[in-house]
């Protein structure tokens, strides 16, 4: 008897996960998908990050506008998560909550736009909303596709809802120095080469370099080659694959402000699944940013730091 009782606990916890999987958003969907899902009993909000003027040129039907900025931290550095009041009055603006299946969309330019719509994803992941997705491809798939587009600007009710921040998915700088002095983490640095290796560095930073034992993964690899499509399920686990970690410790994505490193995160989080993936939004220009002078690698020599910054004053000085 004490065995098929737990069969059947067994049982009905396999369905109830299969049922929750099953009715999880997809992190990506194709045009075709989201205009199948439109036309849905509970369809979707879609939130457009475009800048105003390309948003009343023509949308998504029903979408609501968002622009990318508005989720962006201090000129400072614009990596840096807002407070949670001023988050909280935009996703209550939106008429979002736990509940809503919430699909982001941009102009699907490249691949550092795709980085815009990642950094949105995680940051209402961080909100507390769970289906969650991306438009693969943005606005210039759904247009090439032949997909409807309006002009009318939809009325949306406020919600009341007071999200929460999940600490899971937020790296801080204390935490990152920690997992620099220990070791005990997988510091993913999404930048291209030339940021990676030191020789050029964010305006906004002071140091060029990256994160002592980081490892690189250019966000660039996520992408189907020459486009802005983002890469099969398969495909995303291959790349993640390239990552080393033990198991059971944290993989932090960072760039230079939570731009770039949110296409790894979402890589490595969402679309191979791998568990305990932190954005580091600050990264790096919160990082050389401290009092004292931080820990890092591949940083240029004095002289050559010297001749970057004469360089750099030149170019915003006479150009």
């Amino acid at each position: 008897m004490t065995t098929l009782r737990h069969l059947a606990v067994a049982s009905a916890l396999f369905a109830s996960s299969w049922l929750t999987a099953a009715h999880a958003a997809q992190p990506l969907l194709s045009p075709a998908e989201l205009a199948t899902a439109q036309q849905s009993a509970a369809a979707p909000v879609v939130i457009d990050i475009r800048e105003p003027k390309l948003y009343a040129e023509g949308h998504i039907p029903g979408a609501l506008n968002a622009p990318y900025g508005k989720w962006r931290g201090p000129a400072t550095n614009p990596g840096e998560l807002p407070d949670l009041p001023k988050l909280t009055a935009l996703v209550q603006s939106l008429g979002l909550t736990p509940a809503t299946h919430a699909v982001v969309v941009s102009t699907g330019a490249d691949a550092t736009d795709f980085g815009a719509m990642a950094r949105v994803y995680w940051s209402l992941k961080v909100l507390g909303l769970k289906d969650l997705s991306i438009v693969n491809g943005g606005m210039k798939t759904w247009v090439a596709e032949g997909k409807p587009v309006s002009t009318e600007a939809p009325q949306v009710q406020a919600s009341s809802y007071q999200p929460v921040l999940d600490e899971s998915l937020i790296a801080t700088r204390d935490q990152v120095r920690s997992h620099v002095d220990l070791s005990n983490a997988a510091l993913v640095d999404s930048r291209p080469d030339a940021f990676y290796q030191g020789k050029t560095r964010a305006p906004a930073a002071k140091l060029s370099g990256t994160l002592p034992g980081a490892q690189q993964l250019d966000f660039n690899q996520w992408f189907v080659k020459g486009t802005a499509q983002f890469v099969d399920p398969a495909t995303a686990r291959q790349i993640a694959d390239k990552v080393s970690r033990k198991d059971g410790q944290d993989t932090v994505a960072f760039c230079n402000t939570g731009h770039w490193a949110a296409t790894d995160w979402f890589g490595l989080s969402e679309m191979a699944g791998l568990p305990n993936v932190k954005l580091y939004a600050g990264s790096m220009v919160d990082w050389t940013q401290q009092p004292d002078a931080p820990a890092m690698e591949n940083q240029p020599g004095r002289a050559e730091s010297l001749a970057y910054d004469a360089k750099q004053w030149w170019q915003r000085k006479f150009k």
